[in-house]
C-alpha cells in the first residue's frame, strides 16, 4: 500500500473497484495492528438499525453492497459478503467479487458466516494457531454474539472484542477523512408526537412500563432501540433516513426516567413536555449512567433484551465490580408498540388510504402515459409516486427508497435504485413497491402491473401469488396463532404451483415509525402470536432472474371477531381473529385468471374491489372513478356480471 501523501494525489483517480481494493488495504492494516486473523462487519450499528445514519453505514463503505441486511467477514488475504435471497442479485451487481466472495446463505452447498468461521478455525487448528476474530461488541445483539459464541466453541476461533471500531478507524483518518469525510449525525431537531395522534401519554407509557417490571421484579430497564424510545417519549425525529427516529439511549427504573440524545436539539417545548417525568441528559452519559444506577443496587435486576441490545451493554454490566443480576427477556416495550390503540388503528386507516389513492393514481397515469406511447423510465414512476404522494396531507417524506424494478430487475428483491436508463418494454413486468411517511402514519404496498401484453405464463404466476395474497389475508384464526403458522398457509398453493418465494410473507409496521417492526410478522421464523392491534404486511412473490419478479403487498389490521356477527365461529371462550386491510389499490387484471380462483378466493376478491371504490370514490374525480371501476373488472368474461354489480 502506497504512503498515505501519496496515496492521497492519487485515490481521486482510481476506478471503483480500485477504491474498494484501497479501503481493504488499509482495513487490513489494522488486523495486523491488533493482532487479528480476521474481523466482522455486521450491517448493524450500536442501535441494530436496520436503515443506518450515513456515518454508521460501516459494511456498505468497506464492501460497497448497499443491502439492509448482510454480514461482511474480512480477513488478511480473503473476504466474505454473506447475503440471503433477497439480495443474491443486487450483491453480485454491487460487489466486486474478484476482491469479495458473495455468499448466497440459504443456497445448497453455501456456507453461513458461522460455517466459514468454523473452516477457518479448524484450518487455523491444524497449522498449529488459533484464528482470533475481532469484532465490535457494540455491533452485534446479544442474541447474534451468543449464537456466534456457542458455534465456534471449541472450532479454533477466539473472539476478540475491539473498542473503537476499526471501519470508523480508517474512515476517520487521511486519505479517507479528506475524501469521503464521516457525517455528523444525530442533528435533526425532535418533534412531539400530540395525544391526538398516538393514543396515549408519555405519563400513561412509563406507568404501563413500570407495572410490568414490577411484576417481574425488575429494577433497571435499559433500552437501545430507537423506535422503542420514540413511542415511549412521543418524540421523533429524522436521523435515519426514512426512520422517523432519533439517536438516544435511555433507561427505565421504578421511580425515573432517562433519555439521553445530542441535547442542543432538544427545543424547550418539548424540555417542557417531558419534564418532570423524564431526565434529560447527554448521550455520551448513557454508559456511567448506567453503572451508576447498578452500582447503587448491588442486588438490583436488570433487564436486557437479547434481540434489542448488544453486547456492548451486556458486556458493560458484566464487570466484576457490578453485581447486579441481569435478566435476559423480551422488552415490554416491544409488545406494547405493536399492539396498536384505537386512535393508531385510525390514523394508519388513514394514512393507508392516503398511500392508497397516490398509487392508484401513479398507476392511472401510468397506463395513460404508455396508451399515448410516451417513454417512461423506472426513475419516472419512483418520482411520479413520490410527487403523488407529496401532495397529500401531512406527507413527511417515504418510508423506504422506492422499488420500481422494470423487466428483469423486478426481479431483484429490494431493488432501490430505479434507473433513469431503463425504459419500461411492452412484455415486460413492473414491481412497484413503495411508502409513506404521513403524519397519521407509516405506509407500505407492492403492485406488479405488466406492459403491454402478458403471456400465459405471467398471468399463471401472477395469478397464483394473488391466490396465496388472499389465502392469508382471508383466514381466520384463534388466539394463539403465530406468524409462522400463517406463513405456511400463504405458501400453500404457490407450492401445488412449484412456486416459492425466499422472504417472509409479512412484517410488523410501525405507528408512524419505522416501516419495519417486531415483534411480529408472518413467516416461517417467527413464533411471536398475532394479536388485535398488531399490523403487518402480506406480501407473496415469485422471482426468477432474467425472467422478472412478482410481489402484491398490502398492509392488514388483526381485530376480534364478535362471535354474535359470525355463524361459522366454534361455540367456545376462545377469541377469533381476522385480519381487515389498510390498503386499497387495484390489482392489475390483465393479470389475473379469474378461473384459477377458487369460490371463496373470488368472493375475497369482489369484496375487496366493492371495498375499494366505496373508499377511494370520495376523493376521486369523475374520471379517475372510471377508470378505477375498469381496473376491477376480473379476467373472465363469467366475471363480467359479478364486476357490474359492483360498479
Amino acid at each position: 500500500m502506497p504512503e498515505p501523501t501519496v496515496f492521497r494525489e492519487t485515490l481521486s483517480a482510481l476506478a471503483p473497484a480500485d477504491i474498494i481494493r484501497a479501503k481493504l488495504a488499509h482495513l487490513r492494516s489494522r488486523l495486523a495492528q491488533h493482532q487479528l486473523d480476521a474481523y466482522l462487519i455486521p450491517s448493524a450499528d450500536e442501535h441494530l438499525n436496520e436503515y443506518l445514519p450515513e456515518a454508521r453505514q460501516r459494511r456498505d463503505w468497506a464492501s460497497g453492497f448497499t443491502g439492509s441486511a448482510g454480514d461482511f467477514l474480512l480477513g488478511r488475504e480473503q473476504a466474505w459478503l454473506f447475503v440471503d435471497s433477497r439480495y443474491y442479485e443486487q450483491a453480485e451487481q454491487q460487489v466486486d467479487t474478484r476482491q469479495i466472495q458473495v455468499v448466497k446463505v440459504g443456497l445448497e452447498g453455501e456456507k453461513t458466516l458461522e460455517d466459514t468461521l468454523q473452516s477457518l478455525g479448524q484450518a487455523a487448528t491444524e497449522a498449529g494457531t488459533c484464528l482470533r476474530l475481532g469484532f465490535d461488541p457494540f455491533t452485534l445483539a446479544m442474541s447474534q454474539f451468543e449464537m456466534l459464541q456457542a458455534k465456534l466453541e471449541g472450532a479454533g476461533v477466539t473472539l476478540v472484542a475491539i473498542a473503537d471500531n476499526l471501519v470508523d478507524q480508517v474512515r476517520s483518518q487521511a486519505p479517507w477523512s479528506e475524501r469521503e469525510p464521516i457525517p455528523a449525525m444525530a442533528q435533526s431537531p425532535l418533534f412531539l408526537m400530540p395525544e391526538e395522534l398516538t393514543g396515549e401519554s408519555v405519563e400513561s407509557k412509563l406507568q404501563r412500563v413500570r407495572a410490568e417490571l414490577k411484576h417481574q421484579n425488575i429494577q433497571i430497564l435499559p433500552i437501545t432501540k430507537l423506535d422503542q424510545i420514540a413511542w415511549l417519549f412521543n418524540l421523533r425525529g429524522w436521523d435515519i433516513p426514512y426512520n422517523p427516529v432519533f439517536i438516544a439511549y435511555a433507561i427505565v427504573t421504578p421511580d425515573q426516567a432517562y433519555l439521553f440524545t445530542h441535547l442542543e436539539r432538544v427545543e424547550p417545548v418539548i424540555q417542557s413536555a417531558l419534564q418532570p417525568l423524564v431526565e434529560l441528559r447527554p448521550y455520551s452519559a448513557y454508559t456511567t449512567t448506567l453503572t451508576h444506577l447498578v452500582a447503587a443496587q448491588p442486588t438490583c435486576r436488570i433487564l436486557l433484551d437479547p434481540k434489542h441490545t448488544t453486547q456492548g451493554t451486556d458486556t458493560l454490566l458484566r464487570s466484576p465490580a457490578l453485581t447486579g443480576k441481569i435478566i435476559k427477556a423480551s422488552n415490554p416495550i416491544e409488545g406494547m408498540k405493536a399492539r396498536k390503540n384505537k386512535t393508531e388503528i385510525t390514523q394508519m386507516q388513514q394514512a393507508n388510504l392516503q398511500a392508497s389513492r397516490a398509487k392508484t393514481l401513479t398507476l392511472k397515469w401510468l397506463s395513460e402515459q404508455l396508451a399515448n406511447g410516451i417513454p417512461i423510465t423506472e426513475a419516472d414512476v419512483a418520482h411520479k409516486i413520490e410527487q403523488l404522494y407529496a401532495a397529500e396531507p401531512g406527507f413527511r417524506g417515504l418510508s423506504f427508497n422506492t422499488i420500481a424494478g422494470s423487466g428483469a430487475n423486478s426481479s431483484i428483491v429490494h431493488y432501490g435504485t430505479p434507473s433513469p436508463k431503463v425504459t419500461l418494454t411492452p412484455g415486460e413486468l413492473l414491481l412497484l413497491d413503495s411508502g409513506a411517511q404521513y403524519t397519521s402514519g407509516t405506509t407500505d404496498d407492492t403492485r406488479t402491473v405488466i406492459i403491454g401484453t402478458p403471456t400465459a405464463t405471467q398471468v399463471e404466476r401472477y395469478t397464483e401469488v394473488l391466490k396465496a395474497h388472499i389465502n392469508c389475508a382471508m383466514q381466520k384464526f384463534p388466539k394463539g396463532t403465530t406468524g409462522a403458522q400463517l406463513d405456511g398457509i400463504a405458501r400453500s398453493t404457490l407450492w401445488h404451483a412449484g412456486l416459492d418465494y425466499g422472504h417472509g410473507t409479512g412484517h410488523g409496521v410501525g405507528a408512524m415509525l419505522n416501516v419495519h417492526e417486531g415483534p411480529n410478522g408472518i413467516s416461517k421464523r417467527i413464533s411471536q402470536t398475532l394479536e388485535p392491534g398488531m399490523i403487518t404486511s402480506i406480501e407473496p412473490g415469485f422471482y426468477e432472474p432474467g425472467w422478472g419478479g412478482i410481489r402484491i403487498e398490502n398492509l392488514y389490521v388483526v381485530k376480534e371477531i364478535p362471535c354474535e356477527t359470525e355463524t361459522q365461529l366454534p361455540n367456545s371462550q376462545t377469541p377469533w381473529y381476522q385480519l381487515e386491510p389498510l390498503t386499497y389499490i387495484p390489482f392489475d387484471p390483465n393479470l389475473i385468471d379469474l378461473n384459477r380462483l377458487d369460490t371463496r378466493q373470488k368472493a375475497w376478491l369482489e369484496q375487496y374491489n366493492q371495498t375499494l371504490i366505496e373508499r377511494l370514490s370520495p376523493s376521486l374525480k369523475a374520471t379517475e372513478i372510471a377508470w378505477l371501476k375498469e381496473q376491477i373488472t376480473l379476467s373472465t368474461e363469467d366475471s363480467k356480471a359479478e364486476t357490474s354489480r359492483i360498479a
